[in-house]
């Protein structure tokens, strides 16, 4: 070989002019090691023939794929999914659990960020993830569309950064889901317009497989392989459509690590309780030595309301790789209406808190809220016949105010300053009517209707205390707030004590998560600063509550700095 030639000067300048402009067209490469990288994932929303439990039906997915295709980042990394709509039927797509820090225009609640998309039209959500690492998923945010078209979004650490915990043998995302026979659009537009409560699903799921125990499902079973000694990360999202649900492994414990992306302060547990909307993360450690057994996974509702529910329970089947699975053990869930336990559950969750993964909870209030949450009912319209309480229709509200989605978006509305005739500014802090909550019911459970938002400056410190309440039955709500996390300071049974309860707030280390389930005949306490511009939904994860209007909004003022300011809309956002 030839002795190598030194580069000319002319060449060198070249050569750095080339690798300056690539980091131009490509800023996300030039700090790779330390930022972010761009992910490009494409969604095509299309029409896809499903069969389960002996019936086949033509469903709304993503790629075809039931549950949907699995997004997986990193902390720091920027998402570009790009939507296109091929069904009748509008859609749009919620990162659930996403900060959507200057991003509120890639929510994607329809009506509320956006417009949904329409038919043959297109739309790039276009987000960068900071400051969160762990489990979340991705649905659709219209109607009852998130019964099929929901999946997992994964966020790891950045690159060289460890768990807090030692790092398991593998992972495996499990995803708790509802089938149901009927199309659920045709479903929840018939219990609004009669007024009654929906018909419910024929199956839970364990990653769209409904299992061994529902007729005709044999073969349609989820099952985990473990080698023995080995320790499993679970991540378990419940993407069920109404429903609280119980899950558990038969002869088997959970270490509890992290929850709706937040690390936790590990314990142990054989049962874990999750809400809708809920993501927990979980490591198994397998047995030292493989059993000749397989083990029932099991998950079931937890209810206490007085409407119908899909009574049924989902199985999966854990096995061992060199286990011969001669016996089959299956776990013991608690009662469907255990409060006590989803109690004692909640109340163990507690932030990890370490130096490393602090918590800056607000140690005081600058705004203090109380919200009633609850169901109620509305006149039945006049020729028609209601089947909701005593001849009207069923509604749920909070604060006694049943919102009216508009016929155009909210943050469109908010940030071109055109609020006339979409909303208002003033959603009462407190009830207007206050009565015993937990208590008996008052005469009048009529809900009031209307687009009335919450307005609070930027970098506000917020608390929130929702109350449950027992008109028409007690029943846990799970209230999801968007574009942040909050601190659950607090939690009790019966009616909130404004003088007494706040002594007892944990302002050390309380979780950290984006869904509350408000306890049954009970009230939930949360804090967070506003340091979120835009416009932000919260509502409950039950969909049939959703439609029946138990939701609200925030509108976050913009701060002094660029980086507090909600930027322009992207230029093709949907139109209405």
């Amino acid at each position: 070989m030839g002795a190598s030639v030194p580069a000319s000067p002319e060449i060198l300048l070249t050569i750095l002019l080339f690798a300056m402009s690539c980091l131009w067209a490509f800023p996300e490469v030039a700090g790779a090691k330390h930022a972010g990288i761009t992910r490009h994932y494409k969604f095509n929303i299309e029409l896809t023939n499903v069969t389960r439990l002996c019936h086949t039906k033509s469903m709304v997915t993503v790629n075809g794929k039931f549950p949907g295709p699995r997004v997986v980042a990193r902390e720091g990394d920027r998402l570009v999914v790009k939507v296109v709509n091929h069904v009748p039927n509008n859609i749009s797509i919620h990162w659930h659990g996403i900060r959507q820090l200057q991003s509120g225009w890639a929510d994607g609640p329809a009506y509320i960020t956006q417009c949904p998309i329409q038919t043959n039209q297109t739309y790039v959500y276009n987000f960068t993830i900071t400051g969160q690492r762990g489990t979340l998923f991705w649905h659709a945010h219209l109607s009852w569309l998130r019964a099929s078209v929901y999946g997992p979004l994964i966020i790891l650490p950045k690159r060289n950064v460890s768990y807090p915990f030692a790092k398991p043998h593998k992972e495996v995302t499990i995803m708790l889901g509802e089938w149901f026979n009927a199309d659920t659009e045709a479903v929840i537009s018939q219990a609004l317009q009669t007024g009654g409560g929906p018909n419910v699903s024929e199956a839970y799921t364990f990653n769209g497989l409904p299992g061994p125990l529902y007729n005709c499902s044999e073969n349609n079973t989820y099952k985990l392989k473990v080698k023995p000694g080995k320790t499993y990360l679970l991540r378990l999202i419940n993407a069920a459509l109404n429903d609280d649900l119980f899950f558990s492994i038969a002869n088997h414990t959970f270490t509890v690590v992290e929850v709706d992306a937040t690390y936790a302060k590990p314990f142990e547990t054989n049962l874990l309780v999750i809400t809708a909307g809920q993501t927990t993360n979980v490591l198994l450690k397998a047995k030292p030595i493989a059993p000749n057994a397989s083990f029932y996974m099991l998950a079931r509702p937890y209810f206490t309301g007085q409407g119908t529910f899909d009574n049924t329970t989902v199985a999966g089947i854990l096995e061992y790789e060199t286990s011969s699975n001669s016996t089959a053990f299956k776990p013991t869930l608690p009662p469907i209406n255990a409060t006590n336990v989803v109690a004692n559950f909640t109340r163990r969750l507690r932030s990890l808190a370490n130096s490393r993964f602090p918590v800056n909870v607000p140690q005081t209030a600058d705004k203090k809220f109380f919200f009633t949450v609850g169901l109620g009912n509305s006149p039945c319209p006049k020729n028609q016949t209601c089947q909701g309480p005593n001849g009207t229709k069923f509604s749920a509200s909070v604060n006694n105010i049943s919102m009216a989605l508009p016929s155009s978006a909210l943050l469109q509305s908010y940030f071109f300053k055109k609020s006339n005739g979409v909303y208002t500014s003033d959603f009462p802090s407190f009830p207007l009517h206050p009565f015993n909550y937990t208590g008996t019911p008052p005469n009048n459970t009529l809900v009031a209707n209307g687009t009335k938002l919450v307005v609070v400056p930027f970098n506000t410190s917020v608390e929130v205390v929702m109350q449950g309440t027992r008109i028409f039955g007690a029943e846990s709500h799970p209230l999801h707030l968007h574009g942040f996390n909050f601190y659950v300071v607090g939690e009790g049974f019966g009616n909130f004590d404004p003088n007494n309860d706040p002594k007892n707030f944990n302002l050390v280390d309380p979780v950290e998560r984006n869904t509350v389930g408000v306890p049954t005949a009970g009230w939930v306490a949360i804090r967070f600063h506003a340091d979120n511009p835009g416009v932000w939904f919260m509502h409950c994860h039950f969909d049939v509550h959703l439609s029946w209007g138990l939701r609200m909004a925030w509108i976050v003022l913009d701060g002094t700095l660029p980086s507090q300011k909600l930027p322009p809309p992207p230029s093709d956002l949907p139109k209405c």
